[in-house]
């Protein structure tokens, strides 16, 4: 099975074993007040991590990280047993190298990389002895994507190109070491592949005009319908792969229940068995044997992960490591031999920790955390709350406090309301979920309330959650978010008087919607790559996402018929700019290729013309989001800045995070106070 676990970074202490080296957090004493809460610097917080996401290679000889050269996240490689023998093997010197994997001959790593943030991916191999690097996609205008790995063909890949034809990533098999490339299959219409270990194609899959996605089987060079997945189903069920004898294909699966399972399919005889399920979460995750692809253990996720074991040779293991240290963990990477696993754990107030785990010896050795500078400051925990919906829907959503305003740590302040930023997720096909976040600590220590919410359409809670949010922007999902705020309110956690509104992508629109629809609501927003217009949002989605299209058609709107039309105009921001009374800042990235720079640029131009103050600061190498850290950092301080000014909350000075940064503020640059001069 071609999935290799990417898990999340994080990790924990092992304070049984020899040579543990963390802190306990409980002896990091809670401030009494604000004054004597130190400020935690932005450089900190989001600066690039010390280390990060190790990797161990296939035979367990080297260990592989992300780490800084020169300001620059590059992929760090060293003996298992030599870790100062580190040296960098990648030479990035702009955006960084931001994921990576090894492939299968043990001295490749493979990671995307793209040019200013155009989502045009690269295909890039670094051999770790020779340290040459190979654009193994070498065309330009394209986009590459890694389609699998095999341990049984290690000197292979196979990877998609839409060289042909933009809208359709054709199937190739790249020789590492040469980078040549054969054409394998030519798409003709399918969205994704479904290949098994020794790189036969064996499922595609295409969108229907309903939303819904109908699975092709591949026998010798035709095609026949395998299933057919509803519109209902869609964003629940998908092929995970096979098992090692390539004739039971595993799926997650919600078709006939609410939230996703683990499904056996038998290819030969056509019969079904849930192998796991969950009846509060879909399944998240799943931990695969790594040659003989049996899945070993799930994840499911309803407010804080939970583990089901399907393996009974893994259980000692797994219950020494989870009695080891509180939080969550996964095992991130492992050895080809399954007897070496690199376990992440993740807590809501400290740095994530890594280990080395020897099966054989059951005992873990600490490798390092991602943010040491982290371990002696007093972080605020995040509290999994559920809320109710007007209309009886339960929203997991997650709360941080102000460290000094929760003595007692039972999630609400002490003394009365504070100020609260309503941190609005992406996607929204996506969720919010426990654990250390650094903009909650950031926020939380300037003095403000952090609540993020699972609105409907979050992905992870069931069909029937996601479903909800069917054609509901600025609609129940808004809904939800005030439905949320007045919870907040109720509870004496926030002073509704000042409530401000902050997201990027998805959650940048939902805060132009706040300051659009519900004018009176918030006292201020953040918009970072959110679009303002849902009919120019959909007339101009990259090209590559247009075998998709049937999906945003059922789910937001259809921009090709009169009704859908004005249904997205009516669910549009731009729509209502006259109506914004509160102060509104705006972040773009100019390559933005699925929220475009037009997007801002007409709402800036129609508040403009109305005469409504507007901060919009853009960036001329950036995409959607901020990868590179000084233009995340010099957001970060003009974001800070405007907070402070609208809700009151303290904020360190802007002072040089504007170094290094391509930032631009071509309007509303007087309105935040402390800035340099232009």
């Amino acid at each position: 099975m071609n999935t290799r676990s990417h898990a999340s970074i994080a990790v924990v202490a092992l304070a049984l074993l020899a040579g543990c080296q963390s802190t306990n957090r409980s002896s990091v004493p809670i401030p009494k007040d604000q004054a004597s809460t130190p400020l935690i610097a932005r450089s900190i917080l989001f600066g690039n991590p010390e280390r990060a996401a190790p990797q161990i290679s296939p035979d367990g000889a080297h260990l592989a990280w992300l780490a800084d050269k020169d300001g620059v996240l590059n992929v760090w490689v060293a003996p298992i047993g030599d870790l100062a023998a580190a040296k960098p093997v990648t030479n990035d010197t702009t955006r960084g190298v931001r994921s990576f994997q090894w492939a299968y001959d043990n001295k490749t790593i493979l990671y995307p990389q793209d040019k200013d943030g155009d989502e045009n991916w690269h295909i890039h191999a670094t051999d770790v002895t020779t340290m040459a690097t190979r654009d193994l996609t070498p065309i330009d205008g394209i986009q590459g994507r890694i389609l699998a790995v095999s341990h049984r063909i290690p000197a292979d890949i196979l990877v998609q190109i839409n060289d042909r034809d933009k809208s359709l990533h054709d199937v190739y098999r790249v020789h590492l070491a040469s980078g040549e490339r054969t054409l394998v299959l030519k798409n003709e219409g399918f969205v994704s592949f479904v290949v098994d270990d020794d790189y036969h194609i064996r499922f595609g899959s295409k969108m229907t005009p309903a939303g819904g996605m109908d699975f092709y089987q591949l026998t010798g060079n035709d095609w026949s319908l395998f299933t057919s997945v509803p519109a209902d189903d869609a964003l629940t069920t998908s092929p995970m792969g096979f098992d090692k004898s390539g004739q039971t294909l595993y799926l997650i699966d919600s078709r006939g229940r609410n939230t996703s399972a683990v499904v056996a399919h038998d290819l030969k005889s056509g019969t079904q068995k849930v192998i796991a399920s969950s009846s509060k979460a879909d399944v998240s995750d799943a931990m695969v044997h790594p040659t003989e692809n049996t899945i070993q253990a799930v994840t499911t996720n309803y407010d804080r992960e939970e583990r089901q074991i399907l393996d009974p040779s893994i259980k000692p293991d797994m219950d020494l490591l989870a009695r080891l240290h509180p939080g969550d963990f996964d095992i991130s990477s492992r050895t080809l031999d399954d007897q070496h696993w690199i376990v992440t754990y993740v807590v809501d107030d400290g740095p994530v920790r890594y280990y080395h785990y020897d099966r054989a010896n059951r005992n873990a050795k600490f490798l390092f955390t991602n943010r040491s500078k982290l371990e002696n400051l007093p972080l605020a925990p995040m509290h999994p709350v559920v809320i109710k919906a007007r209309d009886g829907l339960n929203l997991v959503s997650y709360l941080t406090l102000p460290v000094w305003t929760d003595q007692d740590r039972n999630g609400r302040p002490d003394h009365g309301p504070v100020p609260m930023v309503l941190l609005v997720h992406g996607g929204p096909w996506a969720r919010d979920t426990w654990g250390y976040n650094g903009t909650h600590q950031w926020l939380s220590n300037r003095g403000y309330a952090v609540l993020s919410v699972n609105f409907r359409s979050s992905t992870g809670l069931g069909k029937q959650f996601v479903n909800a949010g069917n054609k509901e922007w600025a609609a129940a999902m808004h809904n939800d978010l005030l439905d949320a705020v007045d919870w907040a309110v109720r509870k004496n956690i926030a002073d509704r008087n000042k409530i401000a509104i902050m997201g990027g992508s998805y959650g940048g629109y939902a805060t132009l919607v706040g300051l659009t629809y519900t004018p009176d609501r918030f006292a201020c927003g953040v918009d970072i790559v959110g679009p303002s217009n849902l009919l120019t949002l959909l007339q101009s989605i990259p090209e590559y996402w247009k075998p998709m299209m049937d999906m945003f058609t059922t789910r937001v709107g259809d921009p090709r018929t009169e009704e859908g039309k004005l249904l997205l105009r009516e669910r549009s921001p731009l729509t209502y700019a006259n109506r914004i009374r509160k102060p509104l800042l705006i972040g773009q990235g100019a390559n933005d290729p699925r929220v475009k720079q037009a997007e801002s640029d007409q709402i800036v131009k129609a508040m403009k013309e109305q005469k409504i103050p507007v901060v919009y600061v853009l960036y001329p190498d950036e995409g959607h989001g901020f990868a590179r850290p000084q233009n995340r950092t010099s957001f970060n301080a003009v974001t800070e800045a405007f907070l402070a000014k609208h809700l009151g909350g303290r904020f360190e000075p802007i002072g040089d995070d504007f170094k290094g940064s391509s930032i631009q503020i071509p309007e509303g640059r007087d309105q935040i106070p402390g800035l340099p001069p232009a």
